[in-house]
């Protein structure tokens, strides 16, 4: 049964004016709702208290587990304001199924499917007037759980926080939709073979939070990260999975080995491409592949994905050698198709005939 979830006795804070004012220029995740949805585990009771409640700090003692042994998982999707005034979630589920194989990973309780959903809609549909309205702008919602209880000992904390806060965002990249320039990482690695490559968590992020300033030291706006053993089979960039489209009409991309997070925007887009014409396929990239094909033209086009940034074209790949530059078409190619094509169906300018999104208001 799904949890029921409390709402605050007085749900409104910030005037109209005030959100409307933020959302004219929203950047990304940097201005947040009035409200949090909380959950709480402990060992001896589970899942307790469902509430809404007002956004603010969490209390927390230094002794905090998360603060030390970096036990925590987190999730990122959006809430889509639509031109009739409903706002929908797009795969809500998909994330609450990684969100929960993220957990246990991390040796965290594992929040059910359907309570994350509830979570989320609980709280986009209490916060409703921060969706924004327009252009591709949206509510970015964050659910995480931080392991709380206060002790200095390596084993998994006997209480729990899950969260739930939103903030609307507008483009990920603050140029809007034109090829990046991507840094190839052959020395340090993001996670490792048996790691946390395909859960969602902070410790993968910290990871490439280095390696992204080298890229940026070299003109770079991103990272890609290669194996750690080889230094040589293509993984994904610091947020986001890695895609190319070769002329034989293949939409390639790295099978998920273990290191590789299962995008939710990269099984969309492998589910979508035969109607653009294209055949999914998963299997190891070598990127001396990558580079020799972007030379002699076998790959017609480079692109990372998530939900964040949706789809952005690569314009090209640099490493210690030199740099490889990947022609983009003037139009954007199919990489901007399948982008729209995705941003259709989320605002709902496409028909979705497979049942991925689900009205919240």
């Amino acid at each position: 049964m799904a949890l029921k979830f409390n709402a605050p006795s007085d749900p409104t804070y910030r005037t109209e004016a005030d959100i409307a004012k933020i959302n004219e220029d929203p950047g990304f995740g940097v201005h947040f709702t009035d409200h949090m949805a909380r959950i709480d585990w402990s060992e001896d009771q589970g899942w307790v208290d469902p509430r809404l409640i007002e956004y603010g700090p969490i209390p927390m003692d230094p002794a905090g587990a998360v603060f030390h042994y970096a036990q925590e998982a987190f999730e990122g999707l959006k809430a889509y304001h639509r031109e009739d005034g409903s706002i929908w979630l797009f795969r809500p589920e998909r994330n609450a199924a990684r969100f929960f194989n993220s957990s246990k990973r991390l040796a965290l309780p594992q929040l059910p499917v359907d309570d994350f959903v509830q979570a989320v809609r609980e709280l986009t549909r209490l916060d409703a007037r921060w969706v924004p309205k327009e252009g591709e702008k949206s509510l970015y919602l964050r659910p995480f759980s931080i392991a709380t209880e206060s002790f200095l000992g390596v084993r998994p904390s006997k209480t729990v926080a899950f969260c739930v806060i939103a903030s609307p965002v507008g483009a990920y990249f603050s140029g809007g939709v034109k090829p990046v320039d991507i840094w190839v990482e052959s020395h340090l690695s993001r996670v490792s073979n048996g790691g946390t490559g395909d859960a969602k968590c902070g410790g993968n992020y910290a990871a490439s939070l280095v390696p992204e300033e080298t890229a940026f030291a070299h003109g770079c706006n991103q990272v890609m990260f290669v194996d750690n053993a080889e230094h040589r089979w293509v993984e994904e960039l610091g947020g986001m999975n890695f895609l190319m489209i070769t002329k034989n009409d293949e939409l390639v991309t790295p099978p998920l080995n273990g290191n590789i997070l299962p995008g939710v925007t990269r099984d969309s887009l492998l589910t979508i491409a035969p109607e653009m014409g294209l055949k999914p396929v998963e299997r190891p990239i070598d990127i001396a592949e990558v580079y020799a094909g972007m030379d002699d033209g076998t790959i017609s086009e480079l692109f990372a994905c998530g939900t964040a940034a949706v789809v952005t074209p690569i314009g090209s790949l640099t490493n210690e050698q030199g740099r490889h530059d990947m022609a983009v078409p003037a139009d954007g190619g199919r990489t901007i198709a399948l982008r729209n094509y995705l941003l259709d169906v989320q605002y709902g300018r496409r028909e979705d005939t497979r049942g991925w999104t689900q009205r919240v208001v």
